[in-house]
C-alpha cells in the first residue's frame, strides 16, 4: 500500500508544481523574466525558448531587456513576444530589445485574478481526481484481498491527509499571487 501512498503524493505535487509554474505566467505588473518563460521564437523552423536565443534581463522594475545573441532574429523575437497575447509592446534599437511591463488598469487586474482562480481550480480538480484514483485502488485491494478493511479506512484517511495538504498548498499560492496582482 505504500507504493499507492508513494505514486499519490507524486501526482499530487506534480500537479501542485505545474500550477506554480503556470502562476509565473501571470503579471503582477512588475518585471519579471517568469513572465517570458512561455514564449517560443520559430528559430530555423524550430520552436526555441526565448531564453536559449537572448541573454534575458530586468532593466528596473517596468522594464525588461532581450539582447538577442543572433540580432537577426530581432523581428521573429519581438513576432513571438507580441504573438504571446502577454500585453507586451517590444521595441528594438538593433541591438536589444526593450520590453516595457506597463502598469495594469484595475479591470486587468481582475481579470489576471479571475485567471489564477480557474487555474488553481483546475488543479484542485486534478488533486480531486488523483485522490479518487488512489481510493479506487485501496478499495481494488481490499476487493482482492490483498489488505483488510481496517487497512483501507486507514489508506482513505492517509490518502485524504495528502489531499488536504496539497490543496491547502494551492490555496497558499493562489492567495499569495492575488494578493502580488492586486498589490498597486
Amino acid at each position: 500500500m505504500k507504493e499507492v501512498f508513494l505514486d499519490i503524493e507524486l501526482k499530487m505535487k506534480e500537479a501542485v508544481d505545474h500550477f506554480h509554474s503556470q502562476l509565473k505566467q501571470i503579471r503582477t505588473g512588475r518585471a519579471s523574466l517568469s513572465i517570458l518563460d512561455g514564449v517560443t521564437v520559430d528559430y530555423f523552423g524550430t520552436p526555441t525558448p526565448l531564453n536559449q536565443l537572448a541573454n534575458l534581463s530586468v532593466a528596473d522594475a517596468t522594464l525588461i531587456v532581450a539582447q538577442p545573441w543572433d540580432p537577426t532574429q530581432i523581428p521573429a523575437i519581438e513576432k513571438a513576444i507580441l504573438s504571446a497575447d502577454l500585453g507586451l509592446n517590444p521595441s528594438n534599437d538593433g541591438k536589444i530589445i526593450r520590453i516595457p511591463i506597463p502598469s495594469l488598469t484595475e479591470e486587468r487586474r481582475k481579470e489576471l485574478v479571475k485567471k489564477a482562480h480557474e487555474l488553481a481550480e483546475q488543479s484542485r480538480n486534478r488533486i480531486r481526481g488523483i485522490r479518487r484514483e488512489g481510493n479506487d485502488r485501496i478499495k481494488k485491494m481490499e476487493r482482492d484481498k490483498e489488505i483488510s478493511q481496517d487497512e483501507e479506512h486507514r489508506g482513505h484517511e492517509e490518502v485524504q491527509k495528502l489531499h488536504d495538504h496539497y490543496i491547502e498548498q494551492i490555496n497558499r499560492a493562489l492567495e499569495t499571487k492575488e494578493k502580488d496582482i492586486l498589490a498597486v
